[in-house]
């Protein structure tokens, strides 16, 4: 039986040590009806308090929750999960938390979220959470790539172990995450201890209010702005991850849908490695309403078509978080291809 509306799910990722079990213990106490999911029981460490009794892949927790060991791919887990709360064999959970390893690339459980027809009919993306040590951030993000993708793909970002670590290296991570990722919010996170509407409705639906709020999801002033053959703005102060560029483009002129669709699929099947995330209202010829567009890698996010514009602001708003890719080369592709004029840059001060 297919749900009113899909239950949502959170992807908490982070790196090894960054304090995601002490947040999973927090939302199992915090957040009654939460599905937790993870790869072994073993590798995170929740409070036995909580555990009720083990049923082979299950253990029920207090408060209405379940936790679920992930069998093989995603998908067959979530199937027979919901399988069980359907016949009553566990409590009617209402979210789903699925817990990545460390050293997790996130995009292969985006992709299967996205793409099994079955599970997107009952289960949908609430946001992506991704902590980050900070006292060991800046040296993880410096070595190894999964920890700045976990980064650069996060809605929320939980900033842990502030307590532990200097004032001025939390100041300097902070500095570095909002170059990383310019739309996501920082957290600061002690002891796990969060309210729990930091996790929920990070997406473009916002459940709580049953509205789509584009301007919190899109965020595009807080990208620098780059248009074709030139990158206007202020240039950022350049830090370890010279590699990463988070840029915005606009196009003032209406798309056409299938040179846009083209550009896109270039990026996505060319450039797949270089796109980290990319989040877009967009303004379609003979369309009335806009349609909002999202990716990440290779995966494209089904397009949703807004009831109305959000604003008085007609223009196609991207914005993009990359890696060893030029902002001029994207500029360049979006308006060659959909056949539009680009609005003009910012002024440099």
């Amino acid at each position: 039986m297919i749900p009113p509306e899909p239950i949502p799910v959170t992807l908490l990722t982070g790196f090894l040590g960054s304090g995601k079990t002490t947040v999973l213990n927090h939302i199992v106490r915090t957040l009654p009806r939460t599905a937790i999911l993870m790869n072994e029981f073993g590798e995170v460490a929740l409070d036995h308090q909580l555990l009720q009794k083990m049923e082979g892949p299950l253990a029920l927790l207090s408060g209405g929750c379940v936790c679920c060991t992930i069998s093989g791919s995603l998908s067959p887990t979530l199937k027979n999960l919901w399988m069980a709360r359907a016949k009553g064999d566990i409590p009617a959970f209402e979210r789903v938390v699925i817990e990545t390893t460390g050293v997790a690339d996130p995009v292969p459980v985006l992709d299967n979220l996205l793409h099994d027809n079955w599970v997107r009919a009952r289960f949908r993306l609430d946001g992506v959470v991704t902590t980050v040590d900070a006292l060991f951030g800046m040296d993880q993000l410096d070595a190894h790539a999964e920890a700045v993708k976990q980064v650069a793909v996060a809605d929320r970002l939980l900033l842990t172990k502030t307590d532990l670590a200097p004032a001025a290296t939390t100041a300097v991570l902070s500095e570095r995450l909002a170059a990383l990722n310019p739309a996501a919010e920082v957290v600061t996170v002690t002891h796990g201890v969060l309210d729990p509407a930091v996790i929920q409705n990070l997406g473009l639906w916002n459940a709580a209010t049953r509205t789509l709020e584009v301007a919190r999801w899109l965020k595009p002033q807080r990208y620098r702005q780059a248009v074709a053959g030139r990158l206007g703005g202020k240039q950022r102060t350049a830090l370890h991850d010279s590699r990463i560029e988070a840029f915005s483009v606009v196009i003032d002129t209406p798309l056409d849908r299938y040179g846009l669709q083209s550009a896109l699929s270039m990026l996505t099947a060319f450039r797949a490695g270089n796109l980290l995330r990319f989040k877009a209202i967009v303004n379609l010829r003979g369309e009335a309403r806009p349609v909002v567009l999202h990716g990440v890698q290779h995966v494209l996010y089904p397009e949703v078509q807004l009831e109305a514009w959000p604003d008085d602001d007609r223009r196609s708003r991207f914005v993009f978080i990359v890696r060893d890719l030029e902002p001029q080369f994207v500029a360049r592709l979006l308006a060659d291809f959909s056949g539009a004029a680009q609005g003009p840059a910012p002024a440099t001060p």
